[in-house]
């Protein structure tokens, strides 16, 4: 048992350095060809940074072990809100100084409704899918007629890669390359093993989902949403973390049905789901009330999330 936990967290450390790799010798590639920084953002920043939860989802169901697929997102959403702003915002508290996340916001609302009224059917089909994929479509075309240089979510993840201006295109190739081959080989390495503890504890692959890997794979947003915090740049972190979460229910949801059926599990539909909606219901008096949350409410969140953790945990064994 310990030896699959190794190996799941050797496979979480490749998808994420591979997820880099892609990330930042993409972008280096698409500044030489002068394409524009917000669609670079919107498409580039946005499949990096999720390529490893798209992955994982995708394995998943394949493997015919759906259960860990829906877990993952619904997962790592939760987790996104509860602990990756409210680890940040507990040791030093988040101050929102524009309203430029308030319409991501209401986006990422909409989607989470759309969703789970979708998982009410027991099953997203290839249909679900595609209503999921398009709507997916339709942010993403209304993020780039609408957004600007100063409102894009992404704005932060994109800064960040530019900061070697020196990398050459044989190198940002070959980062390309690095990451294209780790990407699958640490999803499989990583889905094995989380199968194989989730039948070594006699617990389901969802629960696995919920846990194990909806925090591993939200560790880059933790990472960034930190590095954030420290730079007083909470309005842009903020809105990458909202971002993900539509990224993760409609296009990671969307695509993964492509490839096979995801069945919903029925605690999903009496507690998980209504758990992610309420973390994000958590977030509306912060946009749009408070701009900002303090230590205290940091630690609120943290809390929160321990109590579902907990939870899931023991209900799960």
């Amino acid at each position: 048992m310990v030896y699959s936990f190794l190996v799941a967290g050797f496979g979480l450390v490749v998808l994420l350095l591979s997820g880099d790799f892609l990330l930042r010798g993409a972008i280096s590639v698409s500044k030489k060809l002068g394409i524009s920084k917000l669609i670079v953002g919107l498409t580039i920043v946005a499949f990096g940074t999720s390529a490893p939860e798209l992955l994982i989802s995708i394995r998943a169901v394949l493997d015919g072990v759906s259960g860990l697929a829906i877990g993952n997102v619904v997962g790592s959403n939760i987790a996104n809100v509860l602990l990756v702003i409210g680890l940040p915002a507990s040791a030093a508290g988040l101050r929102l100084v524009g309203k430029e996340t308030q319409k991501p916001y209401l986006i990422m609302l909409a989607a989470s409704i759309l969703f789970i009224s979708i998982s009410f059917s027991g099953v997203i089909n290839l249909t679900s899918g595609l209503i999921l994929f398009f709507g997916f479509c339709c942010v993403l075309m209304y993020t780039v007629v609408t957004a600007n240089k100063k409102t894009s979510n992404l704005e932060m993840n994109v800064e960040e890669t530019r900061q070697d201006p020196t990398t050459k295109t044989i190198t940002a190739i070959f980062m390309i390359s690095l990451g294209l081959v780790g990407l699958p080989l640490g999803t499989h390495i990583f889905v094995d093993s989380a199968i194989e503890i989730s039948q070594g504890f006699g617990v389901s692959e969802a629960l696995i989902g919920l846990t194990l890997v909806a925090v591993g794979t939200s560790l880059p947003e933790l990472a960034t949403m930190i590095m954030a915090t420290f730079r007083r740049e909470s309005d842009l972190a903020i809105g990458n973390i909202i971002g993900s979460n539509v990224f993760n229910l409609l296009a990671i949801m969307g695509i993964s049905s492509f490839f096979g059926n995801i069945t919903v599990p029925s605690e999903f539909l009496t507690f998980d789901l209504w758990c992610m909606l309420f973390s994000s219901l958590l977030l509306a008096p912060m946009i749009f009330g408070w701009y900002g949350i303090s230590r205290i409410g940091g630690v609120l969140l943290v809390l929160l999330y321990a109590f579902y953790l907990s939870f899931v945990v023991s209900a799960g064994m």
